[in-house]
């Protein structure tokens, strides 16, 4: 086990020869220290004399230092020690030493009564005994301790004690008046602080407030105008879907007309031609105009005509000049007609 975890009076009951002989010689200096008007090299002096015939085996600088120091865990292990070692001779012994130390200058401090008290009940000594004891060692009778709690124990020992007393109570009263006036500005100065924060938040509000509004305010007029533009984007595009539809319309009233004008002459030109070659020419003639439209000779087969009809009416349809001017559309237009009359005659007489 590592010495650094034991304290210095554990150190020196490990050391001692005899650790009843170190805890009395701790409480024996503890004593020494609160006599009064007695120097430190006394003190040594003393306490050598009263122990001499101790078997601790260790040095006193020790022990004096703990006992300065006023280790209170020191103290109550070394009145364990002695509780548990010590029987009714040597704790007699041990207070007979104690009330020496305490009282051989004929003055026993407040302190030292105490201890001595205190040494009493832990060794099972009776408050008798220790009166008797103390009444043959100094000639006087233990007295009860003085309560320095009490007005009668300072009128006693400090004459100044009720001027101390009431400079003391003035100087806390001005204090006190001090800082309540202390206490009352800064009260002020926290009030008006927080007056000062609430008129900032309070403008800092209105200021977010108007410029929530003037955002809203905008907002609407961004979105009147942007609905007053898509209304009027979409009147525009009624307006042109309605003239588109108008031109669609008279296009194809134009186109309607123009076929049935077409169809109407195309027909009339067929019957004169039809009348012309019912007066003119013979059926042979009109075999023979009616491959020449197919681009055949007399002679072709049925086979031959299908098959020319086929060539001639994929070159020649209405629908390959749909993106010519309509001139040449009716002219396509013609143009197949002819060929499907001249098949439909040829595939009648063949």
């Amino acid at each position: 086990m590592s010495i650094a975890r034991f304290s210095p009076f554990e150190l020196l009951l490990l050391k001692s020869r005899s650790q009843v002989d170190t805890a009395t010689l701790l409480l024996l200096a503890w004593l020494l220290v609160h006599r009064q008007h007695v120097s430190e090299g006394q003190r040594r002096r003393r306490l050598a004399q009263v122990t001499a015939q101790f078997r601790h085996g260790h040095e006193l600088g020790p022990v004096m230092r703990i006992a300065h120091s006023q280790d209170l865990q020191a103290i109550q292990l070394a009145a364990e020690v002695l509780r548990k070692e010590c029987g009714q001779e040597r704790s007699l012994s041990i207070i007979h030493q104690a009330i020496t130390v305490a009282t051989d200058d004929g003055e026993l401090s407040l302190a030292n009564h105490y201890i001595l008290r205190f040494l009493a009940d832990l060794l099972t000594v009776a408050p008798a005994t220790l009166n008797t004891l103390f009444l043959e060692i100094t000639g006087a009778a233990l007295a009860a301790p003085e309560d320095p709690s009490r007005d009668s124990y300072w009128q006693a020992h400090d004459p100044d004690y009720h001027a101390r007393k009431t400079r003391d109570a003035e100087a806390a009263k001005q204090q006190h008046q001090q800082a309540n006036e202390r206490a009352e500005q800064q009260q002020r100065k926290k009030e008006q602080r927080d007056q000062q924060k609430q008129q900032k938040q309070q403008k800092q509000q209105q200021r977010e407030e108007q410029a929530r509004q003037a955002r809203e305010h905008k907002q609407q007029r961004q979105q009147e105008q942007a609905r007053q533009q898509e209304q009027q984007r979409q009147q525009r595009q009624q307006e042109q879907q309605q003239r588109q539809q108008q031109q669609r319309e008279q296009t194809e009233r134009e186109q309607w007309r123009y076929r049935e004008q077409h169809q109407q002459e195309q027909r009339q030109q067929e019957q004169r031609q039809r009348n012309r070659q019912q007066r003119a020419s013979p059926p042979q003639d009109r075999t023979t105009r009616a491959l020449s439209v197919l681009g055949l000779t007399p002679g072709a087969t049925r086979v031959e005509v299908r098959h020319a009809y086929r060539r001639m009416a994929q070159l020649h349809h209405p629908d390959r000049f749909f993106s010519e001017s309509e001139h040449q559309v009716a002219l396509a237009s013609a143009r197949f007609q002819r060929i499907k009359n001249a098949y439909d005659y040829l595939m009648q007489t063949y």
